[in-house]
C-alpha cells in the first residue's frame, strides 16, 4: 500500500500530538502532510521543525508571528518548503486537498464543523475526534458522509470501542432491521464514563470546585475545556448524541455506564442476550491507531491489558441530580432540531467562563438550561440556519454571565 498523506486538524493538542506519535512509529506507512493549530504556535513551529509537513494553517493575521517562530526553531530548508496558510479557508483547504488520504478531525469545538465536513465532502478518510461537529449538525454530517462515500471512523474510545463490536455489515445496505427495529441483532449501546474527578463529591462541594481540580482527571490526560466536560459529565451527553447520529440509534437504545476504571470503553448488547465489550488500558494511541489502520491493525507502545492486576470493575448509575448535563443532553436529542447545536454552544461559553472563574462549576449546568429554554428552536434544514442558531445561543449566554456578574457585585 503507498504511503498515506495525513492532514492533522488540531496538531497541538492532546489527540493530535497522540496521533503524530503514532505515526512516528509507522514511516513506512504514513507521512504528515499537513498541521494546523491556532493557539500554542510556538509549539506547532517545534512539530514542523519534527514531523516536516508541507503545509501549516495558523489563526487569520497569526502568519508573520509564526514565521518568526519558524526561525528560532526550524532550519531554513524546512522554512523555505514550508507553505503556511491562515484562518478557516485554511483549514478547509488542507482537510480538503487531492495530495491527502487521511484527514484527523480533532480541533476542539465547533470551530472544527466545518473543515471536517470540507474533508467528508472530498470523500476522504476521516478519523472523527471532534464530536461537536456531529452534535451540531448530526443529520446534515451524516447525510453528506454517505453524499460523498467517505469513510468515517469514530475516534472517542467510547465511540471507537462501539465501532469495534458491531457487526461487520452492521453500516451495509444488508444490514436490515427486524420487526422490533434492532439493526443486524443490536438491542442496545452502553456508553461508558468515568464520572469524572466529581464523581463522588456532593452539591455543595461542587459549588466550590475550583478549575485546577475539574481539569485532573483521574484516569485520562485531556485538555481543559474535555476535561472540565468530563467533570460536568457533559461530555458524555455530547457523546451520546453524537452515538445516536454514528449509529443510528434512538436516544432510548443509548444508555450511559459509570465505570471508574475506565477499562471497559463500551459495550453492545444483543437481542440473543449477548453483551460484547472493547477492554484496554486508557490511552488514546489505541483507538487513533485503530482508526488510522482499519480494517487492519497497527503496534502502538499501549501495553496490553493484564488481567492478573485488574482487581475490579465496577458499574454504577448516573447520578442525574449531582450531574444534570446527562438529562440536558438527552432532552436536546429528543427535542432535535437546532437543540444540541444550542446545547453545545451554551456549553463552551460556559465552560470557559468557568475556566476564567467568572462562574461557578455548578452553574455550568444552570447557564445551559437558562439558554436552551429561552431560544424558539428552529428545524436544522442548513448550515446556515446552526450556525444562526448557535451564535444566539452564545449572545444569550454571555448575558447570562454578565448578569450573574451584576448580582454579586
Amino acid at each position: 500500500m503507498p504511503v498515506q498523506q495525513v492532514t492533522i486538524l488540531g496538531a497541538t493538542g492532546s489527540i493530535g500530538q497522540s496521533t503524530l506519535k503514532i505515526l512516528a512509529q509507522h514511516p513506512e506507512s504514513y507521512q504528515v502532510y499537513a498541521l494546523t493549530g491556532f493557539h500554542r504556535l510556538e509549539e506547532l513551529a517545534k512539530l514542523v521543525d519534527q514531523y516536516s509537513p508541507k503545509v501549516v494553517v495558523v489563526e487569520q493575521g497569526q502568519k508573520d508571528h509564526f514565521k518568526t517562530l519558524l526561525v528560532l526553531h526550524c532550519n531554513d530548508k524546512k522554512i523555505n518548503t514550508l507553505e503556511v496558510l491562515e484562518g478557516e479557508a485554511g483549514l478547509c483547504q488542507v482537510a480538503s486537498a487531492s495530495e491527502v488520504d487521511v484527514v484527523m478531525a480533532a480541533i476542539v469545538g465547533s470551530a472544527g464543523l466545518k473543515p471536517t465536513l470540507a474533508a467528508i465532502d472530498a470523500g476522504k478518510r476521516v478519523l472523527l475526534a471532534n464530536k461537536e461537529a456531529l452534535v451540531m449538525a448530526g443529520e446534515l454530517f451524516m447525510q453528506r458522509v454517505r453524499q460523498a462515500k467517505a469513510t468515517l471512523l469514530p475516534v472517542d474510545s467510547e465511540h471507537n470501542a462501539i465501532f469495534q463490536c458491531l457487526p461487520t455489515d452492521y453500516f451495509s445496505s444488508a444490514s436490515c432491521f427486524n420487526q422490533h427495529g434492532n439493526r443486524a441483532g443490536v438491542s442496545q449501546i452502553l456508553l461508558t464514563a468515568s464520572g469524572g474527578p466529581f464523581r463522588t463529591w456532593t452539591q455543595q462541594q461542587m459549588q466550590q470546585a475550583t478549575p485546577a481540580q475539574a481539569c485532573k482527571h483521574p484516569n485520562w490526560s485531556m485538555g481543559q475545556k474535555i476535561s472540565v466536560d468530563s467533570a460536568t459529565l457533559m461530555n458524555k451527553g455530547l457523546e451520546l448524541i453524537e452515538a445516536c447520529h454514528l449509529f443510528e440509534l434512538p436516544v432510548e437504545r443509548v444508555t450511559v455506564v459509570i465505570h471508574p476504571e475506565s477499562i471497559v470503553h463500551s459495550l453492545v448488547q444483543y437481542i440473543d442476550g449477548s453483551t460484547l465489550a472493547q477492554l484496554g488500558n486508557p490511552d488514546m494511541c489505541t483507538p487513533i491507531a485503530h482508526a488510522l489502520a482499519w480494517p487492519q491493525r497497527i503496534t502502538t507502545q499501549v501495553p496490553a491489558l493484564d488481567l492478573f492486576s485488574t482487581n475490579c470493575l465496577n458499574f454504577e448509575q448516573p447520578d442525574d441530580e449531582r450531574f444534570p448535563a446527562l438529562g440536558l443532553a438527552k432532552s436536546a436529542m429528543t427535542m432535535g432540531g437546532c437543540a444540541p447545536a444550542i446545547l453545545n454552544a451554551a456549553n463552551e461559553v460556559a465552560v470557559a467562563a468557568f475556566l476564567a472563574s467568572k462562574i461557578a462549576f455548578t452553574q455550568i449546568t444552570q447557564l445551559i438550561h437558562a439558554v436552551i429554554t429561552q431560544i424558539n428552536v428552529l428545524p436544522a434544514h442548513d448550515l446556515d440556519t446552526i450556525f444562526v442558531q448557535d451564535l444566539e445561543a452564545r449572545k444569550l449566554a454571555g448575558q447570562w454571565i454578565m448578569a450573574q456578574a451584576n448580582r454579586t457585585t
